[in-house]
């Protein structure tokens, strides 16, 4: 169990999953759906087994390119402790976990569920393809408040999808962040980042506009829902951070980018989500 967990990153879940806890919320107190303990585990369960496929699979996908980088080449497919086929196998069976899941929240949680599958998986294959991989890799993340509103209401709504465009838009920023490290190494692989196409410095200018445009995405909702004043100080924390992780890291001191990409990046979900819950809470 210790070796699958270190091969999907579980704790790398906690970037996308306080926006879905935040999506299920908002669906629960908002239409009068009530909150549902039976529908919540079943979201977290398609939470972890959508990200450990996307991850596993990644991982197997990426086995020889991550041998070949001396960066990834202790990962645990390369170095051995991880069979390649049993990385796909695990992929297969969390595939399928997930849409037995979603066949016991609704139908069209079901239906979609291969469309989310794809999303999440074919990320793999975009660094082969396109520098916009890190916006497919966004888009994946972004699906979870939607999803989460989806699975108790059964229907799509503004605010859950300006929360999606949030996360698409912040994880696609911090990874064009990590992806700094690999900058030489995609170039000379023929991988496609945003640093290998433009340039660290470029990159970073890529990052920030997006980043610019995940505060607005996060900040629109009160346009369309009550807030209080708590919800408005989460905003001020996540932009905070985000500002925080453009400050710490430089085109030519990438040194502190575990910290902007891990550290921050988590604290600035979780934080926002705690925020948004006590708001939540106190006015309710």
């Amino acid at each position: 169990m210790k070796k699958y967990m270190s091969l999907v990153l579980f704790a790398h879940s906690i970037f996308a999953l306080p926006f879905a806890i935040i999506g299920f919320v908002l669906a629960a107190t908002t239409t009068g759906q009530g909150f549902s303990v039976k529908l919540f585990l079943l979201m977290l369960l398609c939470m972890v087994t959508a990200r450990n496929a996307a991850m596993a699979f990644n991982r197997y996908l990426d086995r020889d390119i991550d041998a070949l980088n001396p960066r990834t080449a202790i990962r645990d497919i390369p170095a051995g402790r991880i069979l390649a086929k049993s990385a796909l196998t695990f992929t297969i069976i969390n595939c399928v976990i997930f849409v037995v899941a979603t066949y016991f929240i609704n139908p069209l949680c079901l239906v979609l569920s291969p469309v989310a599958l794809f999303v999440i998986l074919f990320y793999s294959y975009m660094k082969r393809i396109s520098p916009l991989c890190h916006l497919v890799l966004g888009l994946g993340l972004g699906l979870a408040p939607v999803g989460a509103y989806l699975a108790v209401t059964g229907a799509f709504h503004i605010v859950p999808v300006l929360y999606g465009l949030a996360v698409l838009t912040w994880v696609s920023g911090f990874d064009i962040i990590y992806a700094l490290q690999d900058e030489e190494f995609d170039r000379q692989q023929g991988l496609h980042s945003i640093p290998a196409y433009l340039g660290a410095r470029k990159a970073l200018y890529v990052s920030e506009l997006l980043h610019v445009l995940s505060f607005i995405f996060i900040a629109l909702p009160v346009l369309f829902m009550e807030v209080g004043i708590f919800y408005y100080i989460g905003i001020a924390f996540y932009a905070g951070l985000l500002i925080y992780q453009h400050r710490i890291v430089h085109p030519t001191d990438l040194r502190r980018v575990n910290r902007a990409f891990m550290t921050t990046n988590g604290i600035a979900s979780v934080l926002f989500m705690a925020f948004y819950l006590l708001d939540v809470w106190l006015r309710n």
